[in-house]
């Protein structure tokens, strides 16, 4: 395998949910310089089509598509809008993720429960089947799951949010053993604190990130494009071997 060829995703088409900013921003601007077709979903055309625009004026090929990745009628919407546009879809980023509750599980509403499962674990699970077949059809792919360290071990006040996580890591070894008769890959990255403004609440509280930063043993947050760069190995022929596998990128947190 040529050494230089081994990250290039060259008209790959790639979709990733939860992308016009944060983690899937950076996933997807990694992704075009490397050669793919990016696609990038979340819920604000507006918000997508900044992002998207930004990434086309350095190069890449970039185009934005609109869709609540918890709504199941939607992501049947957006894969076969996908399919008409990009002709198929090679790799899937199951990023888009929500958390509206923060403290003890017995205080967690039944609507945020359902919020939190249909957007972290419903949706990657539906998008998952809808690209199944696609992927076959093409001759393998590459689906990564954005999950969290919170997977691994509970947070404190992040009990169904760690919840969610630990099902989507166990969705990603069922569909890794399922689908691998296809070719086709699953992997999860378990981030562990990444400054984005989905984590602004733990990072912008300095007791709070003084004592995650006294755990860590690389002793700092983390950032998008440590994340971005996991991603993309695994979306590439690098990680060819590599399925079923929950990877950690904490700074040693869950050592």
């Amino acid at each position: 395998m040529d050494a230089n060829q081994i990250f290039s995703l060259e008209n790959k088409v790639a979709l990733i949910t939860g992308a016009s900013k944060g983690i899937g921003e950076s996933i997807a601007r990694f992704f075009a310089a490397c050669g793919a077709r990016v696609v990038i979903n979340s819920r604000k055309q507006e918000d997508l089509d900044k992002v998207a625009e930004d990434i086309r004026s350095h190069g890449g090929d970039c185009v934005g598509y609109a869709a609540n990745a918890g709504d199941v009628a939607a992501c049947k919407e957006l894969i076969s809008k996908i399919v008409a546009s990009h002709g198929g879809i090679d790799i899937l980023v199951n990023n888009a993720a929500t958390n509206p509750v923060f403290g003890p599980v017995n205080n967690c509403e039944e609507w945020a429960f359902d919020k939190i499962m249909s957007v972290n674990v419903k949706a990657p699970f539906e998008l998952s089947k809808l690209v199944h077949p696609i992927m076959k059809a093409r001759g393998g792919g590459s689906i990564i799951n954005i999950s969290s360290v919170a997977g691994i071990r509970p947070d404190p006040g992040l009990g169904i949010y760690s919840v969610s996580k630990a099902a989507l890591n166990m969705l990603t070894k069922v569909t890794a053993r399922e689908y691998g008769v296809d070719n086709i890959r699953v992997n999860s990255i378990c981030p562990g604190l990444i400054k984005t403004k989905f984590s602004e609440a733990l990072w912008q509280n300095e007791k709070m990130l003084a004592h995650f930063v006294k755990q860590t043993p690389i002793s700092r947050m983390g950032t998008v494009e440590e994340i971005a760069g996991l991603a993309l190995f695994l979306a590439s022929s690098a990680s060819g071997y590599s399925t079923g596998t929950v990877f950690t990128a904490d700074g040693g947190l869950t050592i």
